[in-house]
């Protein structure tokens, strides 16, 4: 009873001491974060993700990206934060908020839109979690459940199944909200949008598009727009309502300055960056190959190629290391902590190797597995292949077909793999959908072209004047 009574002083206690003023509805709540806090956890997270993801080298996409969401941000009820906006380099149509004010938005949302409103919408929906601290209170409430204070509201970020692989920034980022907080992003978004006056409504458009796409992701890390954002017919239905009560005026488009910003954009995979043929990994830039084992959900990461069991019971993770072979594998075994066995230097279709066998004990248990270093004229690669330690002679032949199958790669056909781009054409004459297609040829089916052009009829007409994407 004394235990039960103590827990009780200390939750009213850690209550009253957390509680803030919600900048949007002004009404009191649980925050246990500051906003300096709140601020340092977004530049820290923000860090890990541009490392992880990486960011489209394209300065003035980017600078344009961060000129439409800062103005719209700086008229908002936290316009002080250091908002930061950028384009990262992912296919997957999304965008995300970290706390603080840190916003990222994919390229291939980029590739779904049409015009600066349908970029403002979705900017300031994100810019909507930030400024009603969504991301703060589901914070607040996990620390409150670490504590025991509230059972049962413990935060699941949805890190696409990678585990302890994805650092804190991916599971910042992959943040699920409520239907609530999502239709008041969608409220705030609306009318920061509609300050800056652009055409409102242009929003449904974007949501009816994302609600209607596949993954066009391919291998990503990252989660489809629906995954992470519940879209319900009833929130388009809520939007449609809002415009009905929009007072007539003549507001911003601006589809020309879009298109031009898109012109040249990746579209798709990026292949210069590595790729998937099934369970083959070819990268070629670095010209080389490497078999990951069937069943594993592959991703490709800016610093790392990962590999998850279907059971998520085993892992793969190859990346850079430092030195030699030697050198990497010698720094490996000093590591607190990691229990290894002999190593054992060998080459690896001719390439130097030191693999070293390793246990090693976690939050979730003991692992084992295989830490390889493949040493490939300038550059040293790591291998790390671990299971459950009880489940290691399960996956160790995996593990090690894997950690030989590294070699050079010469096919042309690789070392000049190129990746799709965005067209920008504008309409010199009307035509239909049909008919642009036919006289301007893409690389992608008719379905998923008239998907990133938000064209639902192919026989519909377009005016001349209007801006079309094909992609090359």
């Amino acid at each position: 009873m004394r235990r039960m009574w103590a827990g009780a002083v200390l939750g009213t206690a850690l209550f009253a001491a957390g509680c803030a003023t919600n900048p949007v509805t002004g009404r009191t709540e649980l925050a246990l974060i500051s906003e300096s806090q709140e601020i340092a956890m977004g530049q820290q997270a923000a860090a890990d993700v541009e490392a992880s993801i990486g960011v489209v080298d394209d300065a003035e996409l980017n600078a344009y990206v961060q000129r439409v969401g800062e103005s719209l941000a700086r008229e908002s009820e936290r316009p002080d934060l250091p908002w930061r906006f950028r384009v990262v380099d992912d296919p997957t149509p999304n965008a995300f908020a970290l706390p603080g004010g840190f916003i990222y938005i994919t390229r291939g949302m980029l590739s779904l839109m049409e015009n600066e409103a349908e970029l403002a919408g979705v900017l300031g929906h994100e810019i909507g979690h930030v400024t009603a601290r969504h991301s703060v209170q589901m914070i607040s409430r996990q620390q409150l459940a670490q504590i025991g204070l509230i059972a049962g509201m413990i935060l699941v970020p949805e890190i696409a199944q990678f585990g302890d692989l994805a650092g804190t920034g991916l599971q910042l980022l992959f943040l699920s909200y409520g239907r609530d907080a999502e239709r008041q992003a969608d409220e705030l978004g609306y009318r920061y949008s509609l300050q800056q006056n652009y055409d409102v409504r242009e929003m449904p458009d974007i949501f009816v598009s994302l609600a209607r796409s596949s993954e066009l992701a391919g291998q990503s890390p990252l989660p489809s727009w629906l995954s992470s954002h519940p879209l319900p017919q009833e929130r388009i239905e809520r939007l449609s309502a809002m415009l009905e009560e929009l007072p007539p005026g003549q507001r911003n488009v601006e589809a020309a300055d879009y298109f031009d910003q898109i012109d040249g954009l990746v579209y798709g995979n990026n292949p210069r960056h590595g790729y998937f043929q099934g369970a083959t990994f070819l990268h070629p830039e670095l010209r080389f190959r490497l078999e990951f084992p069937r069943g594993f959900r592959l991703a490709n990461l800016t610093s790392a190629v990962q590999a998850i069991s279907e059971q998520q019971d085993a892992a793969i993770q190859f990346t850079f290391a430092q030195g030699s072979a030697a050198q990497a594998a010698s720094a490996f075994r000093q590591q607190q902590g990691i229990r290894t066995g002999q190593p054992r230097s060998e080459r690896i279709n001719n390439f130097p190797a030191v693999i070293v066998p390793f246990e090693a004990q976690t939050e979730g248990g003991a692992i084992a597995g295989y830490a390889a270093y493949i040493e490939d004229g300038q550059r040293t690669y790591q291998l790390l292949t671990y299971s459950a330690a009880q489940n290691i002679r399960a996956y160790e032949n995996a593990f090690l077909q894997t950690i030989g199958s590294y070699q050079r790669v010469s096919d042309p056909s690789v070392l000049n793999a190129q990746p799709e781009r965005i067209d920008a054409v504008r309409l010199s004459s009307s035509m239909t959908f049909n008919e642009f297609m036919r006289r301007y040829p893409s690389g992608i089916d008719a379905d998923e072209l008239a998907l990133i052009n938000q064209v639902t009829n192919l026989s519909a007409q377009l005016p001349a004047g209007s801006w079309v994407k094909r992609v090359q």
